[in-house]
């Protein structure tokens, strides 16, 4: 889908410079994405964005800044967290692991409506072009591929809505927190 090019060599030398963070907005209730103190939550969730993620992530420098920043997110617990390689190389220890996953047209019908609803002019077709795409060099990289780890609980949520989604979750909470899972 995208022939986009990265100046690996440009990154490198910016990820010094580079601090993400989270923060909770206030009247949502959401936490947004802030890179250096500017919230650019609404920026990088653009197909534009989408497209330089996995040619991104596949360079080992980034890989290493950002899962040094994200172990430091969760470094107090009580954190929940998604990534493709959170659970197996970000929080291997994570005491509750979720893969979740629906069928790539699901995801890239979600992924549409959202960048719809966000005043976007994306087609389904090119989103659906951005979700194989990205499933594919994320998969196939060799540093931090998206695998699920082994002891990772197995979700298909391409038939949940978001409650279901939540209760589902909640309820495997619930039920590590006790002992049962």
């Amino acid at each position: 889908m995208t022939d986009a090019k990265v100046d690996q060599g440009a990154l490198e030398n910016a990820l010094k410079d580079i601090s993400i963070d989270f923060k909770k907005n206030e009247s949502t209730g959401v936490a947004e994405v802030f890179l250096n103190g500017i919230n650019v939550e609404k920026q990088i969730r653009t197909l534009e964005v989408s497209a330089l993620v996995s040619p991104v992530a596949a360079i080992s420098a980034v890989r290493t800044k950002l899962v040094s920043q994200q172990q430091k997110l969760g470094k107090n617990k009580g954190v929940v967290m998604d990534g493709r390689d959170i659970a197996t190389v970000v929080f291997p220890e994570a005491e509750l692991k979720i893969f979740l996953d629906a069928s790539a047209p699901t995801r890239a019908e979600r992924r549409y409506k959202e960048l719809i609803a966000n005043g976007d002019e994306v087609s389904l077709q090119d989103v659906l072009n951005n979700v194989v795409e990205r499933d594919h060099i994320d998969s196939t990289r060799k540093d931090s591929p998206l695998i699920k780890a082994k002891d990772a609980i197995a979700i298909d949520n391409s038939h949940m809505n978001l409650e279901d989604q939540f209760h589902v979750i909640l309820q495997l909470a619930k039920d590590r927190i006790a002992g049962r899972v």
